[in-house]
């Protein structure tokens, strides 16, 4: 009788996926958008309201965070490249990860009684912990999307899953979990819920979905060194535009984001939790948008797609400038919707056709480098966003003392904030998507044998 992992050892894909294992590789997007979501959303709310933490200290806390995310991923990214076990690359750092990323999730929210300074300190010890296991996790997941679906029809269907399960993990983090901790379960229960519904769905991928390729032992070329995977990394012509575009498209999220909740209550007049619903426009629109685009990309190429996907975003963000109610709003936001599920659907296509391009030219698959240096480079968008966000409050003449009763100028400081300058971003990512070189749908077939 063979154990399990022997099982896991010897489970290899030696040609296209199944429908049952892109389904199940695609719901690792649940949990791990989930705990990203809620995360992102109410960790400052709990540490700093709920705890009574000091603003100051969780913001610090909040800097070293982000900074330790970014540094760990070219890192982890260029180690698991170079990794060689029965088991593969990739398979071992996500079975080690995800009980430490479930239960550090948890703890999070589940201090002990402690003063603000004991509070401050579980939350660094913690979140280290969380971020280390987020990183190998998530990026081994990631890396692993270019090596299972190996053609742009493969990736166009196979993301489709994995990006649907994401957007249901994005609306669970914001949504579900204040309906949570606000219930008698309290913050402890809310954690525990959400941890162990994320560790079903995690088991579940894992064991179902997340399946190494078989590579040749006479194909198998010494692994590069760390500074060597750097320098053909940034000397990749197709990657360097497309992560430049990518930040440029993530800071224009992120400032999207960021003015959504001044735009609802300062310049529409609504109540502040009517932002739902423009949220919701854009989240559920982009479902049935990551299907549409997955046709598009079929028919075309990455590169075309992705031009006219940005186009789309582009042009709907700019609807933006117009509303002045909570339902013309949404119908803007139902437009942008359509232009998010292309950028959901399409970035990770055309960085797998980069890492195929790669692989000819120097004989390893290097998955994990470029996911890796592309989440350090995207972690800029927090600081593009906390300086736009600074700058356009502050020029505007934005006083939060005022409560409602804002200068005329915060409107139009909002609108500019929300519309304006995220196309400048987006009008920069086209420019540099436009750059991109590789023209084509495939490339060759001996990209299936580089290591």
């Amino acid at each position: 009788m063979t154990t399990f992992t022997e099982r896991l050892r010897d489970r290899r894909l030696d040609a296209a996926p199944t429908r049952a294992q892109a389904i199940a590789f695609g719901a690792s997007g649940f949990p791990t958008q989930l705990m990203a979501q809620t995360f992102s959303a109410f960790i400052v709310y709990f540490y700093v309201s709920h705890l009574a933490v000091p603003a100051g200290w969780v913001a610090a806390a909040m800097i070293a965070h982000g900074i330790l995310n970014a540094v760990l991923n070219p890192f982890v990214g260029a180690i698991s490249d170079r990794l060689r076990t029965p088991w593969g690359r990739r398979i071992p750092w996500i079975g080690l990860g995800i009980v430490p990323l479930v239960v550090a999730f948890a703890m999070v929210w589940m201090p002990p009684e402690l003063p603000a300074a004991g509070l401050i300190a579980w939350f660094l010890v913690v979140v280290a912990v969380y971020d280390i296991a987020y990183v190998v996790v998530v990026l081994n997941i990631s890396a692993l999307f270019p090596e299972i679906f190996r053609t742009t029809d493969e990736r166009a269907r196979g993301n489709v899953p994995r990006q649907i399960f994401a957007i249901l993990g994005m609306i669970l983090g914001t949504a579900g979990a204040p309906l949570l901790y606000a219930s008698p379960i309290g913050w402890p229960g809310m954690a525990i819920v959400l941890g162990a519904v994320c560790l079903a769905f995690l088991v579940w991928s894992f064991t179902g979905g997340m399946v190494e390729r078989r590579v040749p032992e006479a194909s198998v070329a010494a692994p590069l060194p760390f500074g060597m995977q750097m320098r053909y990394t940034f000397a990749n012509r197709a990657f360097v535009p497309y992560v430049i575009g990518s930040l440029f498209i993530q800071s224009a999220i992120a400032v999207i984001l960021a003015a959504l909740p001044f735009y609802v209550r300062y310049s529409l007049g609504a109540p502040e939790g009517e932002g739902s619903i423009l949220l919701g426009a854009i989240f559920v629109t982009a479902i049935p948008a990551i299907v549409l685009w997955s046709a598009v990309v079929r028919r075309t190429s990455p590169r075309t797609a992705l031009l006219w996907s940005v186009a789309v975003f582009g042009l709907s963000v700019l609807g933006f400038l117009a509303p002045t109610s909570i339902l013309a709003a949404a119908l803007v936001g139902v437009a942008v919707g359509i232009g998010v599920g292309g950028l959901l659907q399409l970035l990770e296509v055309v960085l797998a056709q980069i890492i195929d391009e790669d692989a000819v030219r120097t004989g390893h698959r290097r998955e994990g480098a470029y996911f890796g240096v592309n989440g350090f480079i995207v972690r800029g968008s927090v600081v593009l966003q906390a300086i736009v966000a600074a700058w356009v409050l502050t020029a505007s003449g934005f006083d939060a003392a005022l409560g409602d009763a804002q200068p005329d100028a915060v409107d139009g400081g909002i609108r500019l904030m929300l519309a304006v300058i995220p196309v400048g971003f987006i009008a920069l990512a086209w420019v540099c998507f436009f750059l991109y070189p590789i023209r084509t749908r495939d490339l060759p077939a001996t990209i299936n044998n580089a290591s």
